[in-house]
Parts: structure tokens; C-alpha cells; sequence
């Protein structure tokens, strides 16, 4: 029987459990994938600590993970264009953190060779919410946005697309990874108290839009005082900032949901080289909760990943 991580209550990372589990079998429209390599997210932990429950309930015990990367072993009635045998990668139907996995056809796709599988497993959540969150921000070139946590799985990703488009990029992050923003193309500011008036001082044409991957220290009051618009701020991380202050909370749920562009425009900048997917660590499948730990202390620049 395929093994998978599982929690059968919430609580911290010691609820992670290796667990035998049935072969799962394809539905109309979903492959079944040998997962490589799953993706951790902070979606992930928090589900699992139970604080997400009344928003995002699950069924106990709950298998965690929301992408993957790997190969189809199975097609489910009405899937074409893939085949057997393909490596893939995209966000999974069942949970990630399993040596088989569900997919929805439809929000998975080819891996080319050139892709390692760590890095294509880092792409799927990453690239499908800084595409729709630059949508539903309207950028264009010339403009300047403003990305929280900008040194983060997300925010990294969010900054590269936006250079790669042609906007200027202010990322808040600790001092220690300013260099590495600066590598990315952004220019970096230290978070916390006086945030807008460092913004300031390094943008003093003004900034057009903000995105906020941090969901704490004040980023929702501040992207509202700078950009002096509430209409050109989303946040991916803070449902109630949003809501006190009036501005998107986006979780990428039913119609918003736009992986399909976003997986082709990150192969494309992979390939052109203006995209790097930074793997911060890999853990063994069975390590899990240790993966969940280093998630958790923050502080991480780029993805952690689970190799099966």
C-alpha cells in the first residue's frame, strides 16, 4: 500500500504521521500521480494546526500538501492530452504529501526536461498566486509595486515575474536577505515600524500597487497609505486586514483560479533565465514534521519541498 504523511488531529508538526493508505483511483478529469516531489506551503501548517478550520475545514485524518510534481500513472475518464508516463506538475486534488496523489487535469502540466524536480514542484502555488494577484492589481510596465515578504517562496517568485514585466520592485524583508532581493532584481527594505517612510525615501515617485505575502506587522495599513488606493492592494495572507481596511483578499478558490497562463509565463521566464525557483531545503517524505518546523520559524528564502 502507498505511504503518505497524515494527521489525524490538529496540533503542532508532531501530529505528522507515516500512514498506509489505499491506491487512490482517478475520477472523470484526474489523473493519479507517483509524486517526486510535493511542495510545502504555509497553507499547509496552518490547516494542520487546526487554525484555518473554520474557513478551510478538512476531514481527519487529513493527508497536507496542495503541489506536487511527478508522474502519471493513471488517466481518469475524459482526460486528453496526457498521457501515461508523463512527467507533470501542478497543484493535486488529494493531499501532496504521498507517494500517489490526485490532479485535476486541468491545473497540471508538462515538465520540461530542462526543469529539475524540486524546481518544478516549487512553481505550481507560487506562480498561479503572483499571476492572479498581479491581475487583480492591473500592473503595468513602468509602474512600481510594492511585494511583502518578498524573500519568501511567493514574494520571490512575485518579484522576478514583476521585473521580468517591467515594473519597478520594492520588497520588505529582514536586513539578512537584502542581498538576495537585490539578486532578484528588487530593492529591498527592512519591515516593521517606519516601513512607509522607507518606502518613501527609496521610491519618492510613488508606489502604484501592493502585494502582500506577509499577513502580519501592519503590511495592509501600510500598502494602503502608500498607495493611497485601496482598489491596487491584495493580500494572500490577511483576511481580516482585508477586510478592515476594504481591500482583495485573494485565495485563488473557484473562478480566480488562473494556473493555466501562470504555469506557461513561469516555464517561459525559466527558460529565458529570468526566473530562478530556489529550493531552501529538502526533506525526506518521512521527515515532514521537521519540514513543517523550518516553515513555520519563517525566515526562509525560497521553497522547501518533500522528495518521495
Amino acid at each position: 500500500m502507498p505511504k503518505a504523511i497524515a494527521f489525524a488531529e490538529f496540533g503542532s508538526p508532531d501530529v505528522l504521521r507515516v500512514q498506509e493508505r489505499d491506491v487512490p483511483q482517478p475520477g472523470p478529469g484526474q489523473v493519479r500521480i507517483a509524486v517526486r516531489v510535493a511542495g510545502v506551503n504555509a497553507l499547509d501548517h496552518k490547516i494542520r494546526s487546526g487554525q484555518m478550520n473554520q474557513v478551510f475545514p478538512v476531514s481527519l485524518p487529513h493527508v497536507p500538501g496542495v503541489e506536487a510534481a511527478g508522474v502519471i500513472e493513471s488517466l481518469g475518464e475524459g482526460v486528453e492530452g496526457l498521457t501515461v508516463g508523463e512527467a507533470v506538475f501542478g497543484q493535486t486534488a488529494t493531499g501532496a504529501y504521498a507517494e500517489l496523489a490526485l490532479a485535476d487535469a486541468g491545473r497540471i502540466a508538462i515538465k520540461p526536461d530542462t526543469v529539475g524536480w524540486e524546481q518544478a514542484a516549487a512553481i505550481p502555488v507560487a506562480a498561479e498566486t503572483t499571476y492572479r494577484a498581479l491581475e487583480l492589481l492591473r500592473v503595468q510596465p513602468g509602474e512600481t509595486l510594492l511585494v511583502h515578504a518578498a524573500a519568501g517562496a511567493v514574494g520571490g517568485v512575485a518579484v522576478q515575474v514583476a521585473v521580468a514585466r517591467g515594473l519597478t520592485v520594492i520588497g520588505t524583508a529582514s536586513e539578512a536577505n537584502h542581498d538576495h532581493l537585490r539578486a532578484l532584481g528588487a530593492i529591498p527594505v527592512t519591515y516593521g515600524d517606519g516601513l512607509v517612510e522607507r518606502v518613501r525615501a527609496v521610491a519618492p515617485q510613488g508606489v502604484d500597487a501592493a502585494l502582500d505575502a506577509a499577513g502580519r506587522g501592519g503590511a495592509v495599513a501600510a500598502s494602503v497609505e502608500l498607495t493611497g488606493n485601496k482598489d491596487r492592494v491584495v493580500t494572500i495572507a490577511d483576511g481580516q486586514g482585508a477586510a478592515e481596511y476594504g481591500v482583495r483578499f485573494t485565495s485563488g478558490g473557484g473562478d480566480e483560479y488562473r494556473g493555466e497562463p501562470a504555469f506557461q509565463e513561469a516555464l517561459a521566464l525559466v527558460a529565458a533565465g529570468k526566473l530562478e525557483l530556489p529550493v531552501f531545503r529538502a526533506f525526506p517524505l518521512a521527515e515532514a514534521a521537521e519540514a513543517h518546523r523550518l516553515s513555520e520559524g519563517g525566515h526562509v528564502t525560497g521553497k522547501i519541498v518533500l522528495t518521495v
